[in-house]
């Protein structure tokens, strides 16, 4: 492990710290109103947590167009875990993301204590009980944001979206905004590929190298928000609309 790498591990751990001990004091004040903390709290903690991890790891961030807001589905294409932490610092909203990911050291907690929606990607029962959570959040004025390729991939395309989770916008009549990631590295030897977590690569190792990199930029660029009459065209579109958004 670099020096480099020790030191931004370090930092991440004490920005984790940081979000924390700020969701405890969002806990206390619940608790003295007799509520639990809302989902647009959870959303807005997300947001404060997502820019303070990437500060910790170094990575720059840039936001182009519209940011959106309210009860919206924000759809993106995925690179790695990182999408979650870069996506929050753009917006606050609600995520759905691989149950897996609920058992991560340090991510998973961020996760669950940010009202994360977990899927189990091989059951079609849980793909329907998220998005009657998902609903449910949007139902509360938050933005939902997720992956419908499904899983992450190493960039080079924008893998076909699956239409399930689509559902809670279409039969609300709601809007679907389109939105691309990117990383922008800051050499030639470092390559959008090399950082994106896909395939076998093991979350420590990759987490590791990024770590150690000089750092670069996470880039989110939304697109215009359509309301679609079904699933279907609502996940073919806006693939083709994250696809274009997407290229450079």
């Amino acid at each position: 492990m670099s020096l480099k790498a020790a030191w931004r591990g370090v930092l991440l751990i004490a920005a984790l710290s940081y979000c924390f001990t700020r969701f405890c004091g969002f806990k206390l004040l619940a608790l003295l109103r007799g509520t639990e903390v809302s989902s647009r709290e959870r959303a807005e903690w997300m947001q404060l947590c997502g820019r303070v991890v990437l500060a910790a790891l170094g990575i720059r961030a840039r936001i182009e167009g519209r940011v959106p807001s309210g009860p919206v589905l924000i759809v993106a294409n995925h690179l790695s875990y990182l999408d979650i932490v870069i996506a929050s610092a753009a917006v606050p909203s609600a995520f759905v993301a691989k149950s897996e990911i609920a058992s991560w050291p340090g991510f998973g907690i961020l996760a669950r204590l940010g009202g994360t929606i977990f899927v189990n990607r091989v059951s079609r029962v849980s793909a329907w009980e998220v998005a009657d959570r998902m609903g449910e959040r949007m139902a509360e004025g938050v933005p939902v944001l997720f992956f419908p390729e499904g899983t992450s991939t190493d960039g080079s395309e924008v893998w076909r979206f699956h239409s399930t989770l689509f559902a809670p916008a279409v039969e609300r009549g709601l809007a679907v905004v389109p939105a691309a990631i990117f990383y922008e590295a800051v050499s030639a030897d470092l390559q959008e590929r090399d950082l994106c977590w896909f395939g076998d690569d093991l979350f420590f190792p990759h987490l590791l190298r990024v770590l150690g990199v000089t750092g670069f930029t996470a880039v989110v660029r939304f697109g215009e928000p359509e309301v679609f009459p079904d699933r279907q065209s609502a996940a073919w579109r806006s693939h083709d609309a994250v696809a274009r958004l997407r290229e450079r």
